[in-house]
């Protein structure tokens, strides 16, 4: 626990980018009190009873929505699972009319999944009620950012001086992004790995380091954060072959063995065992993942709760 005496005010959390240090550090002390509430008997508490969270979410979706939907059960609040390709978007309905439409019903928060970046910020402007980013085109994925911290946090004691290595899709993944604005803005060192197709042009821009030698940006990190190829968004035919990329780039029991000896070994799924990952890995003794779906529901209590205090738009 950092002790930090922030106080919430925001009514929305639609990114890492806009948070300070002390927001984060806020977010992240929520989620530490409200963890204890999962290992309960009845594990639910009052503190969002008589409110409604809507999960809006116009891309597919399981760890994500699923996290959601239990963290906001917990704190006693009534859940709507929308699902867009089922909804009135189907027949031609827009992003802000559905938003204004679910603030006509009395709903108190909506969390949205959404495949255009921007989307959760254009969504907050024209409601008055929270709005929450689960993901939004390349652009950021807030929570799973704020649990991989909070899992690196739990396991390591602290983020300030921690080398985090991020390997794979960076072009692609909104994971990445608030994962770097986070872990900088925490004091960590971030370093990209990936073939340099994968790599933005501008990445450096955000604090991160580039690499394009796994073995070499590996060599002194504390974690690697492993991030899913995107094969589907290979439009051009230009990403390496899946057994090209897994010998180059694929943590492996043989690349964790030349490491430092406690090295973490995330990822926020789903898992593409074999390409970029090896199952001996992913449920091995480093492999902290499922530790991290089951820290994402404290993360995302939080994030309900304290969305429901404020009042400033983000």
């Amino acid at each position: 626990m950092s002790g930090t005496k922030t106080a919430w005010t925001k009514k929305d959390l639609l990114g890492l980018y806009e948070l300070s240090q002390e927001e984060i550090e806020l977010i992240l002390d929520t989620a530490d009190s409200f963890k204890e509430i999962s290992t309960r008997e009845i594990k639910k508490v009052p503190a969002l009873r008589g409110k409604t969270v809507v999960n809006l979410f116009y891309e597919p979706s399981t760890r994500t929505r699923v996290s959601f939907e239990v963290a906001a059960k917990r704190l006693s609040a009534d859940v709507i699972n929308i699902a867009a390709q089922e909804s009135s978007v189907k027949k031609g309905e827009t992003i802000i009319d559905t938003g204004t439409n679910i603030q006509a019903l009395k709903a108190d928060t909506i969390v949205i999944r959404h495949n255009s970046s921007g989307a959760a910020a254009l969504l907050a402007r024209h409601v008055n009620i929270s709005v929450v980013n689960a993901g939004d085109g390349w652009h950021e994925h807030p929570t799973q950012a704020l649990l991989d911290i909070f899992t690196l946090r739990e396991k390591l004691g602290k983020i300030k001086g921690l080398h985090v290595v991020i390997v794979g899709d960076i072009s692609h993944s909104r994971v990445a992004r608030s994962n770097i604005w986070g872990l900088t803005k925490l004091g960590a060192k971030v370093t990209v790995c990936a073939p340099p197709m994968l790599i933005p042009e501008d990445i450096e821009k955000t604090g991160a380091q580039v690499s394009y030698d796994i073995d070499e940006a590996l060599k002194n990190a504390d974690a690697v954060n492993v991030l899913r190829m995107q094969f589907e968004r290979d439009l051009k035919g230009a990403f390496p072959n899946q057994h090209e990329y897994f010998k180059k780039f694929g943590i492996t029991r043989e690349r964790l063995e030349k490491l430092k000896k406690g090295i973490i070994v995330m990822h926020p799924g789903p898992l593409n065992r074999g390409i970029e990952i090896s199952s001996e890995v992913a449920d091995g003794a480093n492999s902290v993942i499922l530790e991290q779906v089951t820290n994402g529901i404290a993360v995302r209590m939080a994030v309900l709760f304290l969305v429901s205090q404020g009042k400033e738009k983000s």
